[in-house]
């Protein structure tokens, strides 16, 4: 019995042994057939078609394995593949679109983060009812001042590539997400060669696009791809080139509302300089390195999103711009004349400039009288009483994308203005705002020109108050009082 105990255990003990060696060859078998289906697949990158169908293409230039691969010195980009996902069209005619009424301010406590969110490829771009105005007030401002809002700088030798490779890509890009997203609004016409390669999902580069509702059409392929990307959208775009030294420096970029900066200050100049000349409040010690940081790191197919604000004071009615009364494109009354030779000082104000208006100072393009409103005090501290109505938040939609091909960094900025008026009209948002202002550390109030505006918040308390009181259904809180103009 012990001997027949002892064979059973022997042989399974070999039966085991064998199922083991059997299961082990099966596995090298299968990872076999993964690396060479592996291969296949890299060497024909499955995309989607116009149709939503499943084609294959082949990347003329060899991709490098990965865009954060520790390989890559700085400065130095190859292509790298990048399956463009398919965009879905929008549902809604862009004519009937309200602005996205972003809020991007909380009660408390203020934080001076980066505040990036992840982008759905869909929202690279949003259009509203406002395109039209927007694209007649941009047109304008090109025709008016040329390169100083648009430009497009060469190789720096030994530091950073120049911006025409990057804005050729940008444009073609746009092209190609908008005529998808905005098929009402855009129509594209393709080269005549099939076999040029160039375009999304193995298709002919796009040779034309027309803008639908302003009846432009614009060729890609002649015309300044920085002004052509600047009319085809709201946003301003900024387009940053790494360099040999690590930095991100800004190479081309069609800057057409700003509000406070202008480009001719800015163009060249690494992201760390545009914000330190810029004085952006804790720039240094809490923002510099995790921006840097990222910026090496971002991939091509992870763009993201922010959102910040600020308010402006505009001129009064009788005395604004007919063609941009919310002063979208330049906080004239705030910042003075744009065109001035004068250093622009970073931020909205402006001091060292009366509060009445000179009369005989003119904009020769507006032919309107200039205002500026600003402090005698130098340091721009001492309140201002400005009626509530020439009160404006503006709100800047930043999206950040990296361009495939060439590596670049791509910001768009869309701005929004919103009355104040019609902010404190909202449920739960006069408290709210004027929580977020009143919270603001002294170099944010500074940086953001709170004393041109501060003597608002009696009246987002007021309208709190009445909203609070009617949301409990009380009726003894009287009518909020105006301020004075």
């Amino acid at each position: 019995m012990q001997q027949h105990t002892m064979a059973s255990i022997s042989i399974l003990g070999d039966f085991d042994h064998q199922r083991v060696l059997l299961s082990a060859i099966c596995v090298l078998i299968g990872l076999g057939i993964l690396a060479i289906c592996k291969r296949h697949k890299a060497s024909n990158p499955a995309v989607q078609d116009s149709n939503n169908k499943s084609i294959s293409t082949v990347i003329p230039e060899p991709p490098q394995k990965s865009p954060l691969s520790p390989q890559r010195k700085p400065g130095a980009w190859s292509p790298v593949l990048f399956d463009y996902p398919a965009v879905e069209p929008c549902a809604d005619n862009p004519t009937t679109i309200k602005p996205v009424p972003y809020r991007p301010f909380r009660w408390g406590e203020y934080h001076v983060t980066m505040g990036i969110r992840s982008m759905p490829w869909n929202d690279w771009f949003e259009l509203d009812d406002q395109f039209s105005n927007y694209h007649h007030i941009r047109e304008r401002r090109i025709q008016a001042h040329g390169d100083r809002l648009v430009r497009v700088l060469p190789s720096t030798p030994q530091l950073a590539t120049g911006g025409h490779d990057a804005a050729g890509e940008l444009v073609q890009e746009m092209a190609e997400y908008l005529s998808r997203r905005y098929s009402t609004t855009y129509t594209v016409k393709r080269v005549g060669d099939p076999q040029r390669a160039g375009g999304w999902y193995g298709l002919p580069p796009i040779q034309e696009i027309t803008i639908v509702p302003v009846g432009k059409t614009y060729n890609l392929e002649t015309e300044d791809p920085m002004v052509v990307a600047a009319l085809l959208v709201q946003d301003d775009i900024a387009i940053m080139i790494e360099g040999s030294d690590g930095r991100y420096y800004l190479q081309a970029a069609a800057i057409l509302i700003p509000g406070s900066w202008r480009l001719q200050d800015k163009i060249g100049m690494s992201l760390d300089e545009i914000h330190i000349s810029g004085t952006v409040p804790q720039f240094e010690s809490k923002l510099q390195l995790s921006m840097s940081r990222f910026f090496r790191r971002l991939p091509v197919d992870k763009p993201v999103c922010r959102t910040n604000y600020g308010f402006q004071v505009v001129a009064p009615p009788d005395l604004a711009d007919p063609i941009d009364p919310h002063e979208l494109a330049w906080a004239r009354t705030m910042k003075g004349e744009e065109t001035s030779d004068d250093e622009i000082e970073p931020g909205f104000m402006r001091p060292r400039h009366s509060c009445n208006p000179p009369p005989s100072q003119v904009d020769p393009i507006k032919h309107v009288p200039t205002i500026f409103l600003a402090d005698s005090n130098p340091d721009s501290t001492t309140p201002l009483s400005v009626h509530p109505s020439r009160v404006r938040m503006r709100v800047e939609r930043q999206t950040l994308r990296r361009l495939p091909r060439t590596g670049a960094v791509v910001f768009g900025i869309r701005t929004y203005l919103t009355p104040l008026d019609d902010l404190a009209s909202e449920p739960d948002v006069p408290g709210r705002l004027a929580s977020a202002i009143r919270s603001w550390p002294e170099d944010v109030a500074v940086y953001k020109a709170r004393p041109a505006y501060e003597s608002v918040l009696s009246y987002l308390d007021a309208q709190h108050a009445a909203q609070v009181a009617a949301s409990a259904g009380l009726t003894s809180v009287s009518d909020p009082v105006p301020i004075v103009q």
